[in-house]
């Protein structure tokens, strides 16, 4: 188990990740989907808040982080109105389940249960990005999940006592970043696009 102050270390690689991808928003390099960016705002806070509540402690720096830096992608996507992902129905549709979710923790007010509909909502949150992720890989930007990915997996290292308001957050955030980072950076869709389109032919 690593010391808990590890946990700035992971706050910090998180913090240049997100940074990057704000400033490759604001050139215009990526295009966010602002459906998903701006509920990765709102969601990580929720969970950040019912950790506290939890008495979670200095881990819960890792998910006010990855609550704090899609803010900056939705400010600069704001900034350049050249480099936002047009949204679609499907993009709104898992928008609206998302806000669902984080509509039934207010209703219920109870630690866990926030946490895991703050997962819920941010997974939903993040499908317009994977299947954007998937199909348009290069208007994507994969050191931002890299360093997420980093940052939840050095907080899962400092967890002594495992129980759900530790490690269900970093625990879905290293698995959704790694998926995120897969897909962008091998170009994942595309390869296997062209896979199949090469066996059919």
């Amino acid at each position: 188990m690593l010391d808990p102050h590890f946990v700035i270390i992971g706050a910090v690689i998180s913090f240049i990740g997100g940074s990057r991808y704000a400033f490759n928003t604001l050139k215009g390099k990526t295009k966010p989907n602002r459906v998903t960016w701006l509920l990765w705002t709102v969601a990580p806070l929720v969970a950040f808040a019912a950790e506290l509540d939890k008495g979670v402690g200095l881990q819960s720096l890792m998910t006010f982080m990855v609550g704090f830096m899609p803010l900056l992608v939705v400010i600069a996507s704001f900034l350049n109105k050249n480099a936002v992902w047009k949204v679609s129905k499907f993009d709104l549709a898992c928008g609206g389940l998302s806000i669902l979710g984080m509509c039934l923790w207010f209703m219920t007010r109870e630690g866990n249960i926030a946490i895991f509909f703050s997962i819920m909502a941010d997974a939903l949150a993040a499908l317009p990005t994977i299947v954007k992720s998937y199909s348009y890989p290069n208007t994507e930007s994969s050191s931002a999940f890299l360093t997420g990915a980093a940052n939840a997996a050095i907080t899962l290292l400092t967890i002594d006592r495992w129980t759900f308001p530790h490690y269900g957050f970093p625990l879905y955030i290293l698995s959704v970043c790694t998926i995120l980072f897969v897909l962008i950076q091998f170009k994942l869709g595309l390869l296997l696009k062209r896979q199949f389109a090469h066996a059919t032919t």
